[in-house]
């Protein structure tokens, strides 16, 4: 009964929704494709191969998926990845990182009709949903079909459980329909049964994030980053990465302050979402600082921030940086991936909000590897520091670099658990 409340407000609600596409594709021109993939009209498989279906909501998900696709398909040869999200943004990285080594679409609305149509075309063998996208509707119509659901990579934050517990006869059904969940942590894992999912079907894997591999091309292209960048000079570089709204502007107060001790200080800033470009872009010349455009690429030499208004080059940039400022984090977003910059030994640095990445960075604080910042004046502090102390700048880079390999693993036994399950 709840769950056909559930779908009724969905429908009622349909409205608002096609007008929030519409109110994003102002900004976001891409918002406005493809919505037909929303309602569960996609291609009908072809391919003889059985179909794995792996959800991946958005960037973030899709990064943390790459080493898990590519392990899946060295594994399972004889089956085709068909690899969905709910963004365009999502869906570029889908496309940039996979080809057409996978199909992808977007993922349907949580909507009987729209979950149906898509599984009746689709029939997937199995079911991978990253991280935290759960939908009632789509899990009890894969538990109808006997399509087992696995929740990888899984974390579930105080926040998100409480509010959780406030539709409780709706979770709970929901969590019985999964048929394994594979935890980042034993704290995630134990909010999941606490909410109702059967312990049997609980096992604590690890983050596969600590699993990217930086190969020869990106250790490259980082390397000849950092040579233009710095130029004959050695610019210092100071990298805010994944910058969400309210935070770019602590990072330029921040950033005018460093630059009263460090003139010749250059910062790349990226914000979270391309519809932000052209915004963040006004505010650094409000802010009277001249900017070079990543995309335009422009020279940076009398730059005083290059904006990183380009799709996929992130971790390419952690690799060019001193010093790595996760955004998402000065603002109760609850923190983006410091594990990439850890893992090319870059210090990190981070605001206060990182319910999202708890176990991440609770192990890269006790380490040394990772410092708080609550004020633009904190993080001038901290950053002017970190650059005229070179001892301590590594010290804390090589910490970041040993958590960031001792954590490996996760990937392995979360295949383990596919293997069992497919």
């Amino acid at each position: 009964m709840i769950r056909l409340i559930y779908s009724a407000l969905f429908y009622l609600l349909l409205p608002v929704i096609i007008v929030r596409l519409l109110f994003r594709a102002i900004k976001a021109s891409a918002y406005a494709h493809r919505w037909v993939e929303r309602f569960g009209f996609v291609a009908a498989t072809k391919v003889t191969k059985e179909i794995i279906w792996l959800h991946a909501v958005s960037v973030g998900e899709t990064l943390a998926a790459v080493p898990l696709v590519k392990a899946l398909q060295a594994k399972y040869p004889d089956y085709r990845l068909i690899v969905t999200c709910m963004t365009p943004t999502g869906s570029e990285r889908i496309s940039a990182a996979f080809g057409d080594s996978v199909d992808h679409c977007y993922a349907p609305y949580d909507m009987p009709d729209s979950v149906a149509r898509f599984l009746n075309r689709v029939k997937p063998k199995i079911l991978i949903i990253m991280e935290t996208e759960l939908w009632p509707n789509t899990i009890a119509a894969c538990h109808k079909r006997n399509i087992p659901v696995l929740l990888a990579n899984g974390r579930l934050s105080e926040k998100s459980a409480t509010a959780y517990r406030r539709i409780a006869p709706l979770v709970r059904p929901m969590l019985a329909g999964l048929t394994s969940v594979a935890a980042q942590h034993r704290d995630d894992g134990a909010r999941f049964t606490d909410l109702g999912l059967a312990k049997s079907a609980l096992t604590v894997t690890g983050n596969i994030k600590f699993d990217l591999s930086l190969d020869q091309g990106i250790k490259e292209k980082a390397q000849q980053l950092s040579l233009d960048w710095r130029g004959s000079g050695e610019r210092p570089i100071l990298l805010a990465a994944s910058t969400h709204r309210g935070e770019d502007e602590i990072i330029l107060e921040a950033f005018r302050k460093i630059k009263d001790q460090i003139n010749n200080s250059l910062l790349v800033l990226v914000p979270r979402h391309p519809e932000r470009f052209n915004q963040v872009a006004g505010l650094c010349d409000a802010a009277g600082f001249s900017v070079a455009k990543r995309s335009a690429k422009d020279s940076v030499d009398s730059a005083d921030i290059l904006l990183g208004d380009t799709m996929g080059e992130l971790m390419c940039f952690f690799g060019a940086c001193d010093i790595a400022f996760v955004g998402g984090s000065l603002v109760p977003n609850g923190g983006h991936n410091m594990i990439e910059p850890a893992a090319w030994g870059v210090p990190v640095l981070s605001g206060p909000h990182l319910f999202n990445f708890s176990e991440a960075s609770q192990l890269l604080l006790n380490g040394g590897a990772m410092q708080i910042c609550h004020s633009a004046d904190q993080m001038a502090e901290q950053v002017v520091e970190l650059l005229q102390n070179q001892a301590q700048r590594d010290e804390m880079g090589s910490a970041a670099q040993r958590i960031a390999e001792a954590n490996r693993g996760a990937l392995d036994r979360l295949l383990s658990l596919i293997d069992k399950t497919i």
